[in-house]
């Protein structure tokens, strides 16, 4: 099983175009034998299949990665660690701050940083409106709330000028229709994610520059 779930890994790594390295490869595939295996207890996710994580999650989160830019990332929303901890394996040099309000969610993050010894990776435990932290170069989040939702909730975390990427099913027309002052939307990405069939979209907004 892990043999196959390792080439599965690298194999959509390959299909993203990721130089990855072998400790990479095999440090995903921990993660997500981590995922399979608190997910019998703390409900994670709804995905219960294994290789399912794989397409649905790990390489979903991966295909975000051309897209990063700067030194600091906050996840909010972060869940089983979807896209933060994929990103924090694939992108050691960026700093990665994974924000949850479900302290089980938070307990296994703590977990899955130690055991794969993500140094780069910090895990705070608040719900968003209520978190004291500093801003963040981008700002991610994954199946969280609306866009307009994501905007209230987020914008003060984020830079004059950062971005907040949002990962989406269906083009989101009507969101975006519905888009708040103090951001911009900058482009809007079609993910091909290998082994799903799902339509997935990255929207990317620009946090507007204040006057001074």
């Amino acid at each position: 099983m892990a043999a196959s779930l390792l080439q599965q890994i690298q194999e959509g790594c390959d299909a993203l175009a990721l130089a990855l390295s072998t400790e990479q490869h095999q440090q995903l595939l921990d993660y997500v034998a981590l995922l399979a295996k608190w997910n019998k207890v703390y409900n994670l996710t709804s995905v219960r299949v294994i290789d399912e994580m794989v397409s649905r999650h790990l390489l979903d989160s991966l295909a975000i990665l051309p897209y990063l830019s700067g030194e600091s990332l906050l996840d909010v929303g972060s869940g089983g660690g979807l896209p933060g901890i994929p990103v924090s394996i694939a992108r050691p040099d960026l700093a990665v701050t994974l924000l949850d309000s479900n302290s089980k969610k938070t307990r296994f993050l703590q977990q899955v940083k130690a055991e794969l010894k993500l140094t780069n990776v910090t895990v705070v435990h608040a719900r968003i409106e209520q978190a004291d932290l500093p801003q963040f170069e981008v700002v991610t989040a994954r199946a969280f709330s609306t866009i307009g939702d994501i905007i209230d909730l987020t914008g003060r975390h984020c830079h004059d000028a950062g971005r907040l990427l949002l990962m989406k099913g269906v083009y989101p027309e009507s969101e975006l229709k519905a888009l708040a002052s103090g951001f911009s939307v900058g482009d809007i990405h079609v993910l091909d994610v290998p082994g799903s069939d799902g339509q997935r979209h990255l929207v990317e907004l620009i946090k507007n520059v204040r006057d001074s």
